[in-house]
């Protein structure tokens, strides 16, 4: 299976479990087993660079387990192989995902000019409420 121009996984690293699926299918639902699992052993894969399986494990979320076993669920159609095609492509796009670098954050400062304005405005609000006040015997 390609991911991407560099990235290929092996058909042997991909465990597909068919299950019975709640959802659309009617009374045919409850004879057949139409939900994909798939399993993809991402910990051990010998396909993805360290860098990767860092980000994937970030991206993947709730869906890999502690032993680094990357687990896509796919039930939405009454068709086994849409629902086996449907678990590969989101497999794929996690993957791809996981391929890109986060853009670095960089620290924003606020400009003098801003600061200046704020501090001014903050002082005019101040003395705006002084004034409210009742004056004190010393005045």
């Amino acid at each position: 299976m390609r991911v991407t121009d560099t990235i290929f996984i092996d058909e042997s690293e991909l465990e597909e479990r068919f299950v019975r699926a709640s959802g659309p299918g009617g009374q045919h639902v409850n004879k057949t087993s139409s939900a994909v699992q798939l399993r993809f052993d991402a910990a051990n894969s010998p396909n993805l660079s360290d860098e990767v399986k860092f980000r994937l494990k970030r991206v993947a979320g709730r869906r890999m387990t502690k032993d680094g076993i990357l687990i896509i669920e796919a039930d939405g159609s009454r068709s086994q192989e849409r629902n086996r095609a449907a678990a590969r492509e989101r497999l794929a796009a996690l993957i791809e995902k996981a391929t890109h670098r986060p853009k670095p954050r960089k620290k924003s400062r606020p400009s003098l000019a801003s600061i200046r304005k704020t501090k001014e405005a903050k002082a005019q609000r101040a003395q705006k409420k002084s004034l409210r006040q009742k004056p004190s015997l010393n005045d």
